[in-house]
């Protein structure tokens, strides 16, 4: 008899444990605004390329100086470009249901990290993880000197 109540209470407790994983209505919907927002930011820039133009100057300062703005100018439309594919795979998770799931331990990500990084696929274990893994792979491409 009390095996049985031990066990409708650990099966009510594991219920109760699921339900706060998953994440209600107001919140997604409060999400969904953030990232959408940030999604609108962040294409705006896309359309401003005209800092990667090549303009020939005839001093040499005034050419280094220009393909240092060029490549700027670059390397920040390559992390919108990464930012925004974030931004649309976190709305897609919304879609789909899985948002704010850690996609590596299927783990809820906390409230906290999703305000900060609301586009976050992972929780801040597996973000560790995947960033040591990065940065090997990294190292290993890197030319040795």
């Amino acid at each position: 008899m009390k095996s049985a109540k031990l066990l409708r209470l650990s099966l009510f407790v594991d219920h109760l444990k699921f339900m706060e994983c998953i994440m209600r209505q107001p919140e997604l919907e409060h999400f969904r605004n953030i990232l959408n927002s940030l999604l609108d930011a962040h294409q705006q820039p896309l359309h401003k390329r005209d800092e990667i133009a090549v303009e020939a100057a005839p001093d040499e300062l005034d050419r280094v100086q220009s393909a240092a703005a060029r490549e700027l100018a670059v390397r920040q439309l390559e992390s919108d470009a990464l930012r925004i594919q974030q931004i649309k795979a976190a709305l897609d998770r919304i879609r789909d249901g899985t948002y704010g799931t850690c996609l590596l331990c299927d783990r809820p990500i906390s409230e906290k990290r999703l305000a900060a990084v609301p586009w976050a696929a992972y929780c801040v274990g597996c973000q560790s993880v995947m960033d040591e893994q990065k940065e090997t792979a990294a190292q290993e491409l890197a030319p040795q000197v």
